[in-house]
């Protein structure tokens, strides 16, 4: 059982909807609509004001519907600026709910069919009180693992269970003192024990969702060249004629851009890239009465203390960012204290962050977690960085994948935060919370607690070192495409009917190989 972060999202493979393009239909370019007596556009152009109007009374489903069918009519009159936006409003609004499929009773059978011993009252005080929901269309909707979300929030339940699924003392092989391997010479911290990571990324998007005209953009990510993350190496990347801008692996985010042109794509589209780089267990040792002060003046210090799209620093993040501290003045002793306050208290659980990314008006992913105390790693990570910043720590949510846990990559993020004289310590709440779901001694849960909190395991792919990082170009405002990161292709292509944006996530894959 592992986390899962933004960036992945497996179930909705079996939901996902393909939009069918208007080939084969007449081009009727403003011809009547039949046995209506008016022009398509017209009709069109109805069905479009009414799709904007229920979207925004949040009839998420209806205003699907109504977009689907503005679409099609533009399309038909070869109104390619209006199908854009019908077709725009179509995968938002589909985005929107499709992480909760399911309606009161199909969440009760969900429920009933995966918790052992579930009594009728715990099942109905989650459902009333704490399962995340959506209301469209009038009709209260579940988010789709509503039944994990009541069992990471109930351990004794969920351990019985976990214990078959994980093998703790593999995951806390780096974390555990009498198992994990020795933190070296302490001149060289906090970089210690480098593990060789060598594979490949491939995209592979079948030729039946492929538009046969327009202009394909795509955002790739890579490796990036960090202090824990050293030696990136990127080869072998296909269709090298059509890349715009990189291989990038330095700075915030890496990547490498491509623009593909329909006509150059025979059959199926494959991008692939060879990637290596060297991963460091980061271990560090902090005095606290070392501590030196901030440069509040700096810009980096300036860029990381401020509010994000989905890092927000508010009055009610800075109140509680207060209570947990209390009277603790020292910004290394009061990012612990924030850490451990987040394990103690928030339960690990999976996020709509496809939802969250979508819905207007937009609502921080940290603020999700603080108005609602749900969030997986990603989530619990920006939450972290959102409450340190309310105090002036530099703070950020850092990540790609994870190897730790079955030895492949898994798509996953954590925190850093910046303490003066020591640099970006990484803290990782989501891993932490997973020694609550195995029965291990209260030692090692502690312990494997106690480590997470200033170290890091070097068992990871770094993509990019905070959420929403920008690449050049930017992904166009208007464009359909999951911001909040880049564990997956970024995909633009306006005469497409499907949303490729959100398949690319089921046809990417990465495979690597760790050598110590």
């Amino acid at each position: 059982m592992i986390p899962k972060v933004p960036g992945m999202f497996p179930a909705l493979a079996l939901i996902v909807i393909l939009f069918i393009a208007g080939a084969g239909c007449t081009n009727a370019s403003d011809e009547e609509v039949a046995g209506s007596g008016l022009p398509a556009t017209t009709m069109a152009d109805d069905l479009f004001a009414q799709a904007e109007m229920v979207m925004a009374d949040s009839s998420y489903r209806t205003a699907a519907s109504y977009y689907e069918e503005a679409y099609q009519l533009y399309t038909e009159s070869d109104d390619v600026a209006g199908a854009l936006l019908a077709r725009n409003g179509m995968f938002r609004a589909t985005r929107a709910t499709i992480e909760y499929p399911l309606n009161r009773t199909a969440a009760e059978v969900e429920m009933q069919e995966k918790i052992p011993l579930l009594t009728e009252a715990n099942m109905t005080a989650w459902l009333d009180e704490r399962a995340q929901t959506i209301v469209s269309d009038g009709e209260t909707l579940y988010f789709e693992n509503v039944a994990q979300d009541y069992l990471y929030a109930h351990v004794d339940d969920l351990r019985p269970m976990a214990d078959t699924m994980i093998d703790f003392g593999y995951v806390s092989r780096y974390a555990i003192p009498e198992k994990a391997s020795a933190a070296g010479d302490e001149s060289v911290l906090p970089y210690v024990n480098p593990v060789r990571y060598t594979g490949t990324e491939a995209l592979v998007l079948p030729e039946d969702v492929l538009p046969a005209t327009g202009m394909l953009s795509i955002w790739y990510p890579l490796p990036l060249e960090t202090e824990s993350q050293r030696d990136v190496v990127v080869t072998n990347l296909s269709h090298e004629e059509y890349i715009v801008t990189g291989p990038v692996t330095e700075g915030q985010i890496a990547y490498v851009y491509y623009e593909v042109p329909a006509d150059a794509i025979d059959g199926d589209l494959i991008i692939t890239a060879d990637i290596a780089f060297t991963s460091y267990e980061q271990h560090f040792v902090v005095d606290p009465a070392r501590v030196k002060a901030y440069d509040t003046m700096d810009p980096e210090y300036i860029r990381y203390t401020s509010s994000g799209r989905n890092i927000e620093v508010t009055d009610e993040s800075r109140a509680l960012a207060v209570a947990i501290v209390g009277n603790e003045m020292n910004p290394y002793l009061q990012a612990q204290v924030i850490y451990h306050y987040i394990i103690d208290t928030y339960p690990y659980s999976y996020a709509p962050h496809v939802s969250i990314d979508t819905i207007e008006p937009k609502v921080a992913e940290s603020y999700y977690m603080l108005a609602t105390g749900h969030g997986d790693c990603g989530t619990q990570s920006q939450f972290f960085a959102a409450l340190c910043r309310s105090l002036g720590i530099p703070a950020r949510a850092t990540g790609g994948y994870q190897m730790l846990v079955t030895g492949h990559p898994g798509p996953h993020f954590w925190a850093e935060y910046y303490i003066e004289g020591y640099g970006w310590i990484p803290c990782d709440p989501a891993v932490a919370e997973s020694a609550d779901w195995v029965d291990v001694p209260e030692e090692d849960r502690d312990a494997f607690k106690t480590y997470y909190a200033n170290n890091l395991d070097p068992t990871r792919l770094v993509i990019q070192k905070d959420v929403d990082a920008p690449m050049n170009p930017t992904i166009p405002e208007g464009a359909v495409v999951f911001r909040l990161v880049r564990q997956q292709p970024a995909i633009v292509w306006d005469e497409a009917a499907v949303d490729l944006d959100m398949l690319s996530g089921f046809h990417f894959t990465v495979s690597l190989e760790g050598e110590e």
